[in-house]
């Protein structure tokens, strides 16, 4: 079982609501992370069970990075708004640092999200639970 991270801006947060419906089916085999008002979204329109950490701009994207650097983040799909800046643009950077420095899959976008969730389905991210702490 993965540990998946999922996170959207305001903007794409319907976005990232058909693509959990869409994958509902693997997405449903996995342990699931998302901050607040995403999380509700996502468990409201699929019915799984999210645990879910504070808004994003509370400090969510704090507690997910976190975990990230504990390791004990397997996938991270964060679907972003890339026109607008947020206030809180350093957490986010934080992130997505602390993804590459920790060799943590993550898409950004609708379809580098689809790839990796269908990768996911293959088990061509099972190296991941080797890694896990």
């Amino acid at each position: 079982m993965m540990h998946i991270a999922i996170v959207a801006h305001d903007n794409k947060k319907k976005l990232m609501e058909n693509l959990c419906v869409a994958y509902r089916h693997i997405l449903g085999r996995h342990r699931l992370f998302a901050t607040g008002t995403t999380g509700q979204v996502i468990q409201d329109a699929t019915g799984l069970p999210i645990e879910k950490y504070l808004a994003g701009h509370l400090g969510g994207e704090q507690q997910l990075s976190a975990q990230v650097a504990l390791n004990d983040i397997d996938l991270v799909i964060f679907l972003r708004d890339p026109h607008n800046q947020r206030e809180y643009e350093p957490d986010i950077n934080s992130l997505l640092r602390l993804c590459d420095t920790h060799n943590i899959p993550l898409a950004s976008n609708l379809a580098t999200a689809e790839a990796l969730l269908l990768a996911l389905d293959r088990g061509d991210l099972d190296w991941r639970l080797n890694l896990r702490r």
